[in-house]
């Protein structure tokens, strides 16, 4: 079951980021992202009880009127990994994103893994940010035209830690 995450979960989903990360630099950027108030939403993954899967959606500060979001980060408990659990939560949140008002999403992440939700290093060209380049840097428009004209986003300070 996907759902929006409640402040009781904060403790399990440390330890989710932590452990499907491997080290505790993005479960600290949760906390950061979530104490200077730059969450848009969090989901997480519930099986039988348990949380095995999180992701968060920020806000980005574009040179347009129009909210942009970032996708970052998604974890899943290793256990878990490999079940659909991440894909479940990434369709989750876009259309959440949809329905917050996003006209599209950011994520700088696996280029083998994000495409399959439809995000593009080649919808990201015309993106200027900390971030921008690489393959590893793609975007989804959630409006059409989101991405058609130059854009520049500047990320939550959390991420420049």
């Amino acid at each position: 079951m996907i759902r929006y995450a409640r402040a009781a979960d904060h403790a399990a989903i440390a330890e989710i980021v932590e452990q499907a990360f491997g080290r505790p630099d993005e479960a600290g950027l949760v906390a950061r992202l979530r104490e200077a108030g730059d969450v848009l939403f969090e989901l997480v993954s519930e099986t039988n009880g348990q949380l095995d899967g999180h992701i968060l959606f920020s806000r980005l500060w574009a040179d347009r009127a129009e909210l942009f979001a970032a996708l970052a980060p998604l974890a899943v408990r290793p256990e878990s990994q490999r079940a659909g659990v991440g894909g479940a939560l990434v369709r989750s949140g876009l259309e959440s994103a949809r329905e917050f008002g996003a006209h599209g999403v950011l994520v700088l992440g696996d280029p083998a893994y994000y495409p399959r939700f439809g995000f593009a290093a080649e919808t990201a060209a015309q993106v200027r940010s900390p971030f921008s380049g690489g393959p590893a840097f793609m975007a989804l428009a959630l409006e059409a035209g989101a991405f058609d004209a130059p854009l520049s986003v500047a990320y939550p300070d959390a991420f420049s830690v």
